[in-house]
């Protein structure tokens, strides 16, 4: 159980660094006029994440995992998603934030990976971390029941995003 606790605590840390450059860059966006899209979507998805999270855990705790090949492929799907969360945010710099918001004179990103995959950061990062956690913790009950919960809040998010980038889309296309 200690690896696998070892490996949650590592990753929930580059978790805490993603968060600390998001804060970052929303004080920057909200002081240069930023509006904010789905707050209080923000916030469910914010609270799901870390129940998601904890409820692995303790799943694993209560039902005495220890670290094994499943647990080794979480891990390798962890490494995937977080690479790919730090290339997303890598790209978006300034504008990357966990909460929804556009800038006046918002830039949008027309690189490969955002050309390919609509909502990289959800596709590529969010669902596969989730997943990885899961298989981390060997956490079957969070992920059958946990992640369609999650994909709520995220389905409403992806929407919102949508939403508020048509006028961007529209309008420098």
């Amino acid at each position: 159980m200690h690896y696998i606790i070892i490996t949650f605590i590592a990753f929930f840390l580059l978790r805490l660094v993603s968060l600390s450059i998001s804060i970052r860059n929303e004080k920057r966006l909200k002081e240069n006029g930023a509006k904010q899209y789905g707050k209080l979507n923000s916030l469910l998805l914010t609270l799901a994440h870390i129940a998601y999270y904890f409820g692995a855990l303790y799943e694993a705790y209560i039902r005495e995992v220890t670290f094994n090949t499943l647990s080794l492929a979480g891990v390798a799907i962890m490494t995937f998603a977080y690479a790919v969360l730090f290339y997303v945010i890598y790209q978006l710099r300034d504008i990357w934030t966990v909460k929804l918001y556009i800038a006046p004179n918002h830039r949008i990103d027309r690189s490969f990976l955002f050309r390919t995959v609509r909502h990289p950061n959800y596709y590529l990062n969010i669902i596969p971390e989730l997943i990885g956690v899961a298989l981390l913790c060997n956490a079957w009950t969070t992920l059958c029941i946990g992640l369609p919960l999650y994909l709520c809040p995220l389905i409403i998010r992806i929407r919102q995003e949508e939403a508020a980038m048509k006028g961007l889309w529209t309008t420098r296309s």
